[in-house]
């Protein structure tokens, strides 16, 4: 392998470095090369959309990244799988298509983000849809983004619809459109009944291109600075021998929210007393950089059924064999399930203007995906945080690009988050108290009926 030029180089082949590709060599004026430190996407579960239980955790598709000890999880640390393949963690991610909310962007703007507010984005999200149900107002039909209805349906997250309505939450058909706040399902990014990945929906119809050049394998060492420019990108071939990229234009990094701080603090582009301690020699001292970490902290609560879930469905080989052959016939069925199939979007008081908990809801319970499910009837109804208030950071750990970097999320740390995700629990308990749910509920098995975090808890009978 030969050292290379090309006008733009982009770092990382994931959800946002495949889109960025595509956009550029559109123009065949500019050649490009898009850098990926994984392979390419040849694991036959990354395409078959309940193949995320495989490929989280496989360290051949998966950076298996760790949080550290964490003091909002009281101590716990948490695994954070991010894809390390072509199509990055959209190659290994739940499929779900969501949108931000339109207030969020149109907040972006009046804090000095011009091009960002809600009428910005929203004509370049239905440029990039292929929408199932047909074009509208706010979908459209023609991009390489194949979103999907989903091909599933389970009676017991039929019931948290209806509970949920029943607890005053309007049934929303279409969360990405005019409005967010409800209850409904999941659209999928799914072509045929397989996943439509980045890689798949963006590089695929155009990998031919003469004026695009994707090396897998790279693992990205430093940003090539001359005097205050980037020229190009350093970076180890598959052998681990250095190579160099020439950027005539620019130098873009999409390797993520744990990759790109990485990577910056590896070129000298951080804070300058954190790069000193590793010898790293300080190009441009700037401390913001790995800073604001923010995730999207999930409670998950498993209630316990007293009829049959997903959990029994995939416990006996022959009904494995059923559910593989019936995928493989008409690509339908629980091989073709997301991580969740019902979503609700609400607001956890009058004191908040927009939804700031959304619900997963899944037929199935798990410690984790790549665990299995658990040996009895169960679903899953996880409480998501939409606004964290909480910052964590992104730390070095040494000069050796190789070496993973420490993520501290810093969970829970403000008085708005812990009580945002109390009243999301005390939500879902609600819901599950309510009609036909709760015919359906045999117990609440985590975090258990004895954690009592509100007045009205009251118990399945």
């Amino acid at each position: 392998m030969r050292d290379i030029a090309a006008d733009y180089v982009i770092v990382g082949a994931g959800s946002a470095g495949c889109v960025l590709a595509n956009r550029l060599f559109a123009d065949p004026a500019n050649r490009v090369v898009l850098l990926e430190a994984g392979g390419r996407d040849w694991n036959p579960w990354i395409h078959i959309p309940v193949g995320y239980f495989k490929t989280m955790h496989d360290p051949s598709v998966d950076w298996r990244y760790r949080t550290e000890s964490d003091a909002g999880l009281n101590g716990r640390r948490l695994d954070w799988p991010r894809g390390k393949v072509l199509g990055g963690s959209s190659s290994l991610n739940g499929l779900l298509y969501v949108r931000g909310q339109a207030e969020d962007y149109d907040r972006w703007r009046q804090m000095g983000n011009t091009g960002w507010g809600w009428d910005d984005v929203l004509p370049l999200f239905k440029r990039s849809e292929a929408q199932e149900r047909g074009a509208d107002d706010h979908h459209g039909v023609d991009g390489p983004l194949s979103v999907s209805n989903m091909r599933l349906q389970r009676p017991i997250c039929d019931a948290w619809v209806a509970s949920a309505q029943a607890a005053g939450y309007p049934f929303n058909p279409d969360y990405n459109g005019a409005e967010q706040e409800g209850v409904g399902y999941f659209p999928l990014t799914t072509r045929n009944g397989r996943r439509c990945s980045s890689a798949v929906a963006f590089l695929n119809p155009a990998r031919s291109r003469p004026n695009l050049t994707i090396v897998t394998h790279a693992q990205a060492q430093r940003v090539l600075v001359e005097g205050r420019r980037a020229r190009g990108m350093i970076y180890a071939d598959r052998s681990g021998k250095a190579r160099t990229v020439q950027a005539r234009a620019e130098v873009i990094l999409a390797s993520g929210t744990i990759g790109s701080p990485q990577l910056l603090k590896m070129s000298g582009i951080g804070a300058g007393a954190e790069l000193s301690r590793h010898g790293i020699e300080v190009v441009h001292d700037l401390p913001a950089v790995g800073k604001n970490l923010q995730d999207h902290l999930q409670a998950r609560l498993v209630f316990k059924c007293n009829e049959p879930t997903l959990n029994d469905e995939v416990r006996s080989l022959a009904n494995r064999a059923r559910i593989a052959l019936k995928y493989a016939m008409f690509r339908s069925g629980s091989m073709a399930m997301a991580a969740s199939l019902a979503v609700g979007f609400v607001r956890t008081g009058e004191h908040v203007a927009t939804a700031d908990i959304q619900f997963h809801v899944q037929p199935w319970s798990a410690d984790s995906p790549g665990e299995g499910v658990h040996p009895f009837s169960a679903f899953t109804t996880s409480v998501c945080q939409l606004r964290p208030e909480s910052r964590g950071e992104i730390r070095l750990t040494s000069a050796d690009p190789a070496s993973y970097p420490t993520i501290h999320p810093n969970y829970l740390a403000t008085e708005t988050d812990r009580r945002t995700l109390v009243a999301g629990v005390r939500i879902a308990r609600r819901i599950a108290r309510l009609d036909p749910l709760r015919g359906k509920i045999a117990e609440e098995f985590r975090p258990g009926a004895t954690l009592d975090i509100d007045d009205d808890a009251g118990t399945f009978d």
